[in-house]
C-alpha cells in the first residue's frame, strides 16, 4: 500500500482546522495505512497557529509548519510539497469546501495519469466568485494553449516525481496541471463535488483571481515555448 500525503496551507481558518482533519482523517483511514496531514500555516493571526499545534501534539498523522509571516497560497504550498513523504500528494483547501471522500475518485485514474485535477462539477459559493474564475480560467487557457477547465480547483492529486519536477514562483499554484504538463506528465481533469463554507470567508478575491494571474500566465507561456525537450541518439551495439 503507497503512503499518501494530504497538503492544505492555512490562514486564518481557526473555525476549520479540527473538522478538516477529522474529515481527512476518516477518508484516509477507508484506503490507507500510512498517511499523513501536513498543514502550512500561513502566518495566521487569529489562533489558528495554537489549534494547529494542540492537534499536531495529539496525532502523530498531523504535521504542522508555520511561515513566520503571510507568503501566498503557492509558498504554502510549494512547503507542502517539499515536506510531504508521501508516493501520492493531495492539495487541498482547509475551508472543507470539496469532499476529503472524493480522493477515492481521482484515485481511479492514478494508473494512467500522473496529475489529476478535480474540476468542480458545481460551484456553491455564488456568482461573485464563480464568474471570475470561469474567466480568469478561459483567459489562462487562451494565453497557455491549454485545456484545463478548473485550474482552480483546490482537490488535486500527484504522483510524488510530479512535485519533485516543480520549480514555483509566486503564482504559479493556479498552473499546476500545465506545468506538469511542460513537465512531461500526463493529467486528466476528474468532477468533484464543492460546497459552500460554513465557517470563515475566502482569503482571495476577483482582483487575485482574475488580474493578478493574467502577467504569470504570461511567463507559464514564455516557459511552455523555452521548455528543453531532446532525446539521446541511440547507440547502435
Amino acid at each position: 500500500m503507497k503512503r499518501i500525503s494530504v497538503i492544505a496551507p492555512v490562514y486564518n481558518e481557526k473555525n476549520n482546522i479540527i473538522r478538516f482533519i477529522d474529515q481527512v482523517e476518516k477518508a484516509l483511514k477507508k484506503g490507507f495505512d500510512s498517511y499523513e496531514i501536513v498543514l502550512i500555516n500561513d502566518g495566521s493571526t487569529d489562533g489558528s497557529k495554537e489549534i494547529l499545534d494542540e492537534a499536531m501534539s495529539t496525532n502523530a498523522h498531523v504535521k504542522v509548519y508555520h511561515f513566520s509571516k503571510n507568503n501566498g497560497q503557492t509558498a504554502a504550498i510549494d512547503a507542502g510539497f517539499k515536506m510531504a513523504t508521501g508516493d501520492l500528494i493531495v492539495t487541498m483547501d482547509s475551508d472543507l469546501q470539496t469532499d476529503p471522500d472524493d480522493i477515492y475518485l481521482l484515485l481511479k485514474y492514478i494508473d494512467r495519469y500522473d496529475m489529476i485535477n478535480g474540476c468542480r462539477k458545481t460551484r456553491e459559493d455564488g456568482l461573485k466568485r464563480k464568474l471570475p474564475s470561469t474567466i480568469a480560467n478561459k483567459i489562462r487557457n487562451l494565453i497557455t494553449k491549454d485545456n484545463i477547465t478548473d485550474t482552480g480547483c483546490p482537490l488535486k492529486l500527484f504522483k510524488k516525481e510530479v512535485v519533485d519536477s516543480f520549480y514555483l514562483y509566486e503564482g504559479m499554484h493556479r498552473f499546476l496541471p500545465t506545468l506538469a504538463k511542460i513537465n512531461g506528465f500526463k493529467v486528466i481533469e476528474v468532477p468533484v463535488r464543492h460546497y459552500d463554507r460554513e465557517f470563515g470567508v475566502s482569503k482571495y478575491g476577483i482582483f487575485n483571481r482574475l488580474f493578478k494571474s493574467l502577467k504569470d500566465a504570461f511567463a507559464v507561456r514564455w516557459m511552455k515555448k523555452r521548455h528543453l525537450n531532446y532525446q539521446f541518439q541511440r547507440r547502435e551495439i
